[in-house]
Formats: structure tokens, sequence, C-alpha cells
């Protein structure tokens, strides 16, 4: 297994994002949260009233960490958060889940209907991870209905084969499987 790498773990809010990084973090990895990140960068910006959330000046985020993250961390350092993956990291994990499941689950985070409504179209058309040009860099997993367990089992394997891409098939297309 390499050395020190950035790991991104990004996904739709609602996908398991933070519960699998914790649970990576117990099992000895460096787990930071991208909004830290961005707040010691001077990059978060006011709280929003109407979604409950801090924007992030993403640019100026990455134009900021260009320098410090020249140097390669000593060890896996696993970079939590829903933009996470425009970060410039060497490896990417996308949680996915089925868009009438996410619905339930941002329904119970309390989230207004607008925000659940925008977050469920993110996560149908794929966000930004279904034009990716480094596939190879990338790890797509469904969350839906596997355990979280199961999916961090299926991380470790990856970071454990160096990054390999598997041989299972992980291009999630939920447009395509809505008529199944």
């Amino acid at each position: 297994m390499r050395g020190g790498c950035r790991v991104a773990i990004s996904g739709t809010p609602g996908t398991g994002k933070t519960t699998i990084s914790t649970m990576l973090k117990d099992e000895g990895f460096n787990v930071l949260a991208l909004e830290k990140i961005a707040e010691k960068y001077d990059c978060l910006g006011k709280l929003d009233t109407s979604d409950n959330s801090k924007p992030i000046d993403i640019g100026l985020l990455i134009s900021k960490l260009k320098d410090d993250w020249s140097i390669m961390p000593k060890n896996i350092t696993i970079i939590d958060g829903h933009l996470s993956h425009l970060l410039p990291c060497d490896q990417t994990i996308i949680l996915r889940c089925k868009p009438d499941i996410l619905e339930t689950r941002l329904e119970r985070r309390g989230y207004s209907k607008e925000k659940i409504q925008g977050n469920v179209e993110w996560e149908l058309i794929g966000g930004p991870w279904n034009d990716n040009e480094n596939a190879s860099d990338w790890l797509e997993l469904d969350t839906t209905e596997i355990n979280q367990n199961s999916i961090k089992e299926l991380i470790l394997k990856w970071i454990a084969d160096d990054f390999k891409p598997t041989a299972i098939d992980t291009d999630i297309d939920w447009i395509a499987t809505m008529g199944e």
C-alpha cells in the first residue's frame, strides 16, 4: 500500500459521508472535515438561514491549499465533505443513494422542501461525478441498502489494493433504473 495521500469522500448530503469517515477515523486514518478546512483558510461564508448552511468559496480554498498541499501527508488523509471531490485530492470516493431513500433521509434531518428537492435532483442526475474523466481514481459506492460496515470494508479493501479499479461495475445511473 502506498504512503500518504489525500482521499476525498464526497456525495450528496445524506449518503453517509460523515458516518463512513468517522468509521475510517476509528480505523486509524486522519480525517478532516471540508468545512473545518474552509474555516481554517478563511473560505467559509456566513450562515445562510434559508438552508442553515455556510457556503464555501471552493475556488479560493483550492488556491489557498496549493502551497500547503504540495507536500504529501505522511499517512492517508480522508477529506469528508460534499465538495471534497473538487479539491486537489489523489483519490475520490463518491457515496450514492437511491433518490427516494435519500429524500426520506433528508426529511428526517429536517431539511426544507427546497433543500431536499435540490439534493434529490442532484443525486438523480449524478452530480459532477457522472462526467468524471478520471474514473480510475474514483470509487463510486451505492449506500442505499448496504450496511455501513460493508461500505467501510469495501473502502479499506480498495485502499489496501493501492486504489486499483475494482472489477465491480460501480457506475450508478438512477435515471436508467427508473423504468425497472
